[in-house]
């Protein structure tokens, strides 16, 4: 979060004409600050000052209501949603002033005042233009990667000649190969624009995934597992610097809620596709597999395609000949738009959505040690609910169901989990609280996994041994959260691309390691892997109260600092220090 710095008796403002429908008497103007010239990164930016008497009224910040629950009687949607920001004191509006490459500057207003009621159709209307695709384009992500599990109870391994050990290196290739190619794709992304890149990624993945359809054999199991992990590797970091265009900070945590729901619901579409597709086993005479990855595989190229005209590049840049020459969006709507996102965080102005992450500005935002907390936490808080949900279908196949039944088994705990991933979401946008609320998964997963490692659940009764994997893995998991809480401390569009990729990184990394855990000398029981799991659990727990800890302590220290400084002093800190991103002294990490 930055520190807002605001005068009461005077404002940015602009000397052009009102816009129409602008709420409760204000005036909010459109253009960009001219005339009075002031070099600021390249551009002239000018700045014309006005009494208190004469500038329209802020939004109070204790009336934002987030979420449709806590509206309630209290809710007016004529108030004023504006709020106040650095942007409302003509000493701190040119320091964060955007540059003029900057796509969206042309919307740029700082005495533009807008209601909640439009503030809050517009969301409604961000979402259903640009998250309910972005969901659709994860769901084709997960389909294509996750499908090797419903693969596995049509006996693909005996098919393909090959055991458990075969495919965890198949699964350690992929991820290997999905977390090298993380940061890469992200640079490739800011560079093109994410616009452009993952409809790429995503047609030339789908042909590779169509064609395991062809698999022969161990070799070329591994090598379309390291493709599909190369070219699907940087979509998640893609996908998150794009939504954050389009949204606020917690507004982003939320949606990516909905974005791993999502992923879930594939899983379950998925359960069904399998169970009906693997029914074409001897269709032509080729097993269901192979058919269960052919039209899979070719779904996500129709949605590939589709992509490349429903991804707008930017909140301003909408129209195009398929999309129409008007656009999505209205004016008002887009400079309701712009000035919402950058009010809350100046940062997101400082590049443009087609400026390459250069080597210096890599190493420097790889070296940002604020964030390594987090990347630590990816590394390590899914390990211990990974490893068993990798090897579910098997487990439940060797308890004595079918092939069919088994797939359509996986259903409950997939549902439960969507459902207890976004209340844990919102919980933690409600109660102000990322770190503790974050580590519930864990306490959650940790008796049900001390549970397995006493228990050997292959001699109990099938249908209990499936409820307490099942409630495992219905587990509330706090990854929507700690991908926001990365970007949310980066403070930096340059940080917040790398940071996007590293933690991602760090979460593939975790899971290769799940990947190895069960192996086949410890089978069927796996005591020694579960005794790994345990460990694992109670180690994440103590890492996210140390999280805690180290970012409370770097507010602290901050705060120190930045109060013992007179308003003057202040002003000059913001127009003179080289400080970036969350280095600076009017920022305060979230947790």
């Amino acid at each position: 979060m930055s520190i807002a710095l605001a005068k009461p008796n005077v404002t940015p403002t602009l000397s052009t004409a009102p816009t129409a429908g602008s709420p409760s008497g204000s005036s909010p103007q459109r253009g960009s600050l001219e005339n009075i010239a002031h070099e600021k990164k390249g551009a002239n930016v000018s700045i014309v000052t006005t009494t208190s008497e004469e500038i329209p009224p802020l939004g109070a910040p204790l009336e934002e209501k987030r979420f449709w629950f806590q509206r309630g009687k209290t809710y007016d949607p004529d108030a004023i949603a504006t709020q106040p920001s650095v942007f409302d004191d003509p000493d701190t509006a040119l320091q964060y002033w955007p540059p003029a490459t900057w796509e969206n500057r042309h919307r740029v207003d700082p005495s533009a005042r807008w209601t909640w009621g439009e503030e809050n159709r517009l969301i409604r209307k961000i979402d259903w233009k640009i998250m309910v695709w972005a969901c659709i384009m994860f769901m084709a992500l997960e389909l294509d990667r996750s499908n090797i599990n419903q693969a596995l109870t049509d006996n693909f391994l005996s098919d393909l000649k090959m055991n458990t050990n075969d495919y965890n290196m198949g699964n350690t290739v992929f991820k290997l190969a999905f977390l090298c190619a993380e940061l890469p794709s992200q640079l490739v992304s800011k560079w093109m624009g994410p616009d452009r890149w993952i409809p790429t990624q995503m047609v030339v993945w789908s042909l590779v995934a169509s064609a395991q359809f062809w698999l022969s054999g161990r070799a070329s199991f591994l090598t379309c597992r390291a493709l599909l992990g190369i070219l699907q590797g940087g979509f998640i970091p893609d996908i998150i610097l794009y939504l954050s265009y389009f949204y606020k900070h917690h507004e982003l945590s939320l949606r990516l809620g909905f974005f791993w729901t999502a992923m879930s619901f594939s899983d379950v579409i998925a359960a069904f596709l399998a169970y009906g597709l693997l029914h074409l086993r001897g269709y032509h005479k080729y097993a269901g597999w192979r058919w269960l990855f052919l039209i899979e595989g070719l779904l996500t190229l129709i949605f590939g395609i589709a992509s490349f005209i429903l991804m707008p590049p930017s909140p301003t840049q909408t129209s195009s000949r398929l999309r129409g020459k008007k656009g999505w969006f209205t004016e008002r709507e887009e400079i309701i738009m712009v000035n919402r996102v950058i009010r809350e965080d100046p940062n997101k102005s400082s590049m443009h959505n087609r400026q390459p992450i250069t080597p210096k500005l890599l190493w420097k935002s790889m070296l940002d040690y604020d964030l390594w907390p987090i990347y630590i936490l990816g590394l390590l808080f899914q390990i211990p609910e990974t490893t068993p949900s990798q090897y579910l279908t098997l487990t439940l196949k060797g308890l004595g169901f079918d092939t069919f039944k088994t797939n359509l088994l996986v259903i409950p705990s997939t549902i439960f989990h969507m459902i207890t991933m976004m209340a844990l979401t919102y919980a933690g946008e409600i109660l102000g609280e990322l770190t503790l609320t974050a580590s519930f998964g864990q306490i959650w997963a940790l008796p049900f996994l001390i549970y397995i490692y006493k228990v050997d659940i292959t001699k109990i009764n099938k249908w209990k041994a499936f409820g307490i994997m099942s409630l495992l893995l219905s587990y509330p998991s706090a990854h929507p959260i700690q991908v926001a809480w990365s970007s949310r401390n980066s403070n930096a569009v340059r940080s917040r691309t790398v940071s996007a990729a590293l933690y991602n990184m760090t979460v593939q990394a975790g899971a290769i390691i799940a990947s190895n855990i069960y192996r086949n000398d410890d089978a069927p029981r796996y005591k020694r892997g579960d005794r790994v799991l345990v460990a694992l659990c109670v180690t994440n727990i103590a890492f996210y109260i140390l999280t805690k800890i180290y970012y409370v302590l770097r507010n602290q220290y901050k705060a120190r600092k930045w109060d013992a400084m007179t308003e003057d002093e202040r002003i000059i800190y913001l127009k003179t220090s080289t400080d970036e991103g969350n280095k600076r002294l009017d920022f305060r990490f979230a947790h």
